[in-house]
């Protein structure tokens, strides 16, 4: 069973996913998608590692993530991904600013891999990311373009997962469940 795990920044989710991760009995993997650029994000990733188990391996995927996802997906293994917004801010970072210019091909490429290759993944998948369409709409292409397509891509998913929950203030309220 698959879940979808949605929040805005600090809401909990990834603490959400990670004791559903825990509690399930299952072997658990971290699959991350960050990269730090810069200090500050190497400060969060560490807060991050620091208050997972120790044992639980981590495969990072800034990138291909439908790709890490078949090579760590097991019946017995529980794997949790965080998070799929900063992957979209992955694929989008080398977008062309122009009007009019299309969406960089690695983002549709991966995307579709994503979204083809969740339904046949054995085991349980909780895929966090954050709900950024609850704003204002942003100035500028790129951010316009990232809000979109991360909405669309929750749409995309929610259809797929059997779970699909909304985390705030550190309390799940349930979405969708089977």
């Amino acid at each position: 069973m698959h879940e979808l795990i949605l929040g805005g920044a600090r809401s909990g989710k990834s603490a959400y996913a990670e004791a559903q991760a825990a509690e399930s009995g299952l072997a658990v993997t971290m699959v991350v998608t960050a990269q730090a650029g810069d200090g500050e994000m190497a400060a969060r990733i560490e807060r991050h590692r620091a208050t997972r188990p120790a044992h639980w391996p981590v495969v990072e995927a800034p990138l291909h993530l439908a790709a890490a996802l078949r090579e760590a997906a097991a019946e017995d293994c529980f794997i949790v991904v965080d998070c799929l917004t900063l992957w979209l801010s992955n694929l989008l970072m080398d977008m062309d600013d122009a009007p009019g210019a299309p969406l960089p091909g690695l983002f549709v490429r991966e995307r579709a891999a994503l979204v083809d290759t969740l339904p046949m993944l054995p085991g349980r998948i909780a895929l966090v990311s954050n709900e950024v369409g609850s704003g204002v709409v942003p100035m500028g292409r790129l951010s316009r373009v990232f809000v979109d397509e991360a909405g669309r891509l929750h749409q995309a998913l929610a259809r797929l997962c059997a779970r699909v929950t909304l985390v705030t203030a550190g309390l799940p309220l349930a979405l969708k469940r089977p």
